[in-house]
């Protein structure tokens, strides 16, 4: 559990630059709810226990598959290997080795709600999404390694806190907007997050490295941690070479 909480608030953090979060925190501000007679803390109250009750929802879902998963009594030793090859399949995905653009399930909520249902109900059921996780744009493979480390826990327990931690996070997001009281201010909370961006994304596929190199230390030998560290850094400066398209990002970054 100590190597899947880091992945699952670096994962979360990346979900922020999602069309979806960016457009969560143009939506929900101190300046819009008080444009729709709403309290900004009120509904971004509601926006957090809804992230929690959507991470806690991926991570009873994750308990489940962990449970039927500890029946099979596979030793830890080849539950820590495949972890370790899960995460670096979800770090080549985020450091764009395997041709997969991200983001991936390009969804968004419907602001329609925004003029339909009250600021709890909205709020709560944004956030629930959120934190599901994979209800929306999917901004980093790391949001399935840390699936697979919590079914791979096999406890319930572990399992529950890890989607605690990733929905945790998620709904939090909300409040890098409570100094938006008006555009300007809102304008500038972007300027921010545009300019963290690129830090995001390398922290959210490197993260996932670490824990491939941990793994890999624990199931196999000290000596992959090393191995798999530099092949991951060779391979990205490769991958950045030969890019999609010369001079420009993939779709996503």
């Amino acid at each position: 559990m100590l190597v899947a909480l880091p992945v699952a608030v670096l994962a979360a953090v990346r979900g922020i630059w999602s069309p979806c979060g960016l457009s969560m925190l143009s939506s929900i501000t101190p300046m819009t709810e008080a444009g729709r007679g709403n309290r900004f803390r009120t509904t971004a109250t509601w926006f957090l226990l809804g992230g929690v009750l959507g991470g806690l929802s991926i991570g009873t879902l994750a308990a489940g598959a962990g449970a039927l998963l500890g029946l099979a009594d596979l030793p830890t030793s080849s539950r820590v290997g495949v972890g370790a090859v899960a995460a670096l399949l979800t770090a080549s995905i985020d450091l764009g080795l395997l041709g997969i653009e991200l983001p991936i399930f390009k969804r968004q909520v419907n602001d329609a709600w925004l003029r339909q249902y009250r600021a709890w109900v909205y709020g709560a059921g944004f956030g629930w999404q959120i934190g599901f996780g994979v209800a929306t744009y999917i901004m980093t493979a790391g949001v399935f390694l840390v699936i697979a480390l919590a079914v791979l826990t096999t406890s319930p327990i572990q399992a529950l806190a890890i989607g605690f931690t990733f929905g945790l996070v998620r709904g939090s997001a909300v409040y890098l907007g409570r100094s938006a009281t008006t555009p300007a201010a809102l304008g500038r909370v972007h300027e921010r997050l545009d300019a963290a961006g690129p830090t995001a994304r390398d922290l959210a596929a490197w993260v996932q490295v670490a824990a491939a190199a941990t793994l890999g230390a624990i199931a196999w030998h000290p000596a992959a941690a090393a191995v798999i560290v530099v092949a991951a850094f060779a391979a990205s400066r490769i991958g950045r070479t030969v890019g999609p398209v010369a001079g420009q990002p993939a779709t996503g970054h």
